[in-house]
């Protein structure tokens, strides 16, 4: 069995330097290969990766610009020669020593999933916002996307699966940040299983986290539940105009 790594990658020369002997090291024993999928970074991560592949596994997958991060994975998923393919981020955050256990479940499930949400796992060193608002992307996603209901964290970005399944997957947002939701979505694996860790902080570099990708992560939960999406707006709307309502005949006595 041969296990292919996708790592997407914009701007983490620091991190790849760090994450690749890291990933080798955890992955002794296993036939593996590093696909690193970069979107043309202005700090050359592609050249570091290009010369570290002298002395690793490491393939390198270089695009014109900033394409988006789905696509970035399926273009990696596209170029893997492995039975089983890994998608993890380049920050240092998707701790690699969990690898092993992520490939090792694969005899039993069709997906796994590196969760925070199931016991024993959770975060470190975020503000309260930040998870305030990671905890209501799971929450919208389970409630409006059939194949993320019975998943405590479908918008994990660190995650397993049989090559014969992620072929299947064809993006509906191809500039989108969370490929796992559609790939449950669309996909429905029968057996989608969670794996415990804890998400800590980037060791170094800028998050990506901004109003963007709010906004593409919002045009994914519509394309995949066009009718849900709008009653639960619809909801809200009607909800804020009742609590505006209200609070105007209070203050006018």
């Amino acid at each position: 069995m041969k296990v292919s790594i996708v790592i997407p990658t914009y701007n983490e020369r620091e991190n790849i330097e760090k994450l690749i002997p890291l990933i080798d090291k955890y992955m002794q024993g296993f036939n593996y290969e590093v696909i690193i999928v970069d979107d043309n970074s202005p700090d050359g991560t592609a050249t570091v990766a290009e010369a570290l592949s002298a002395r690793y596994p490491v393939k390198v997958l270089k695009r014109p610009g900033k394409m988006g991060l789905t696509s970035a994975i399926y273009d990696g998923i596209r170029a893997a020669s492995g039975d089983v393919i890994v998608v993890m981020d380049a920050d240092l955050q998707h701790p690699p020593s969990l690898l092993p256990r992520l490939v090792k479940r694969l005899e039993e499930c069709d997906v796994v999933i590196a969760s925070r949400y199931v016991k024993g796992g959770g975060t470190r060193g975020f503000s309260s916002w930040r998870q305030l608002i990671s905890l209501g992307a799971t929450v919208l996603a389970r409630l409006l996307v059939k194949g993320c209901r019975n998943v405590k964290d479908p918008v994990s970005g660190y995650f397993a699966a049989k090559r014969d399944i992620l072929h299947a997957w064809k993006p509906i947002e191809p500039r989108g940040y969370k490929a796992l939701v559609e790939i449950l979505g669309l996909l429905r694996p029968r057996r989608a299983c969670e794996e415990p860790y804890i998400f800590e902080r980037r060791a170094s570099g800028k998050s990506k986290l901004g109003k963007k990708v709010m906004l593409s992560y919002v045009r994914t939960l519509y394309k995949l539940n066009k009718w849900g999406f709008t009653a639960l707006a619809l909801l809200l709307v009607v909800t804020l105009a009742t609590l505006v309502y209200l609070l105007l005949l209070a203050l006018l006595g």
